[in-house]
């Protein structure tokens, strides 16, 4: 699959594997949303299941980006028909699944010439909540819902909300951050407990 967004090409290269599982089974993962903004709207793995069919299968890893689940596609779906699909599975022995291999963490590139252009996002508490269509913000790759880790080399993780904005607010030239689902990250510190599906 290749998509044309701005002035840079993105190619993606889906790999169809198979998870095999016990009948009754859960497939042993966590899903949640891409993103608004994703260039691929569609779920991610956050979290698997130590002991669970996909963690034991050796194929799967968090930040994978599932496109398909027995040929049904998941790109668009609500989070919530992802999970019920997902859910479905219980009774089937064999499952076919079609990824696009991603590492958990997001590389945004933003070209802000100058202050007087507008960023084009909002956060709040590190977390990315609106993002204007069009905007530079938008066409380097920045989604709502994602947790800003770290901008142009330092992390934010644990910085104070005001000192993101002030820090984004100063910021020109090409600003680089790396992002994840909030969700994820809140899966990966701890602070939420992953239910598996």
């Amino acid at each position: 699959l290749s998509f044309a967004s701005g002035e840079m090409l993105k190619s993606f290269f889906v790999l169809q594997l198979y998870v095999e599982k016990q009948k009754g089974e859960s497939l042993g993962v966590v899903i949640v949303e891409s993103g608004w903004g994703s260039i691929l709207p569609t779920v991610i793995l956050a979290n698997m299941l130590n002991s669970g069919p996909a963690a034991r299968s050796g194929k799967l890893s968090v930040g994978d980006q599932i496109m398909s689940i027995n040929d049904t596609s998941l790109v668009g779906l609500p989070l919530a028909t992802c999970q019920g699909i997902i859910k479905g599975l219980k009774n089937q022995v064999k499952v076919k699944l079609s990824i696009v291999s991603c590492p958990p963490v997001t590389t945004v590139l933003i070209k802000r010439p100058d202050l007087k252009f507008q960023l084009g996002f909002s956060v709040q508490n590190g977390i990315i909540c609106s993002l204007m269509r069009g905007g530079i913000a938008e066409r380097g790759g920045v989604r709502v819902g994602h947790r800003i880790i770290e901008i142009n080399g330092q992390s934010v993780v644990a910085m104070a909300h005001e000192k993101i904005v002030q820090t984004l607010s100063v910021s020109v030239g090409e600003i680089n951050m790396k992002t994840m689902p909030a969700v994820m990250f809140r899966l990966l510190t701890g602070q939420e407990t992953p239910i598996y599906i």
